[in-house]
């Protein structure tokens, strides 16, 4: 992948609206902020809807689409076990600039 490759994230709007008013994005997954995980998980549009089903029974939920080259923060293409396929993870948090489109997830 490239940095101009966008890299995206799924999380519940009320997340994103506050995020937007702070001025940088810091949960890391469902029910988990970046300082308890470490990292923020991200997918590619291929992976996305496997990285959904975490959030089942979740309503209003959109996905955020990050240029990789807005953040100030690594991102580490990592799998979960050796072998296993590897999701982009950014390692600190998003600034909301670096979000270039929110998109529903139905």
């Amino acid at each position: 992948m490239t940095t101009s490759t966008p890299i995206l994230h799924i999380t519940e709007r009320s997340l994103w609206e506050a995020a937007r008013a702070r001025g940088t994005y810091e949960m890391s997954t469902r029910g988990r902020t970046l300082q308890e995980e470490g990292f923020i998980h991200c997918s590619t549009r291929a992976q996305l809807p496997r990285t959904a089903a975490f959030y089942e029974g979740v309503d209003d939920l959109v996905v955020l689409v990050v240029d990789p080259s807005r953040l100030d923060a690594p991102v580490k293409y990592e799998a979960a076990k050796p072998g296993g396929e590897e999701f982009p993870h950014v390692y600190g948090p998003i600034p909301v600039d670096a979000v270039v489109d929110v998109e529903t997830w139905d």
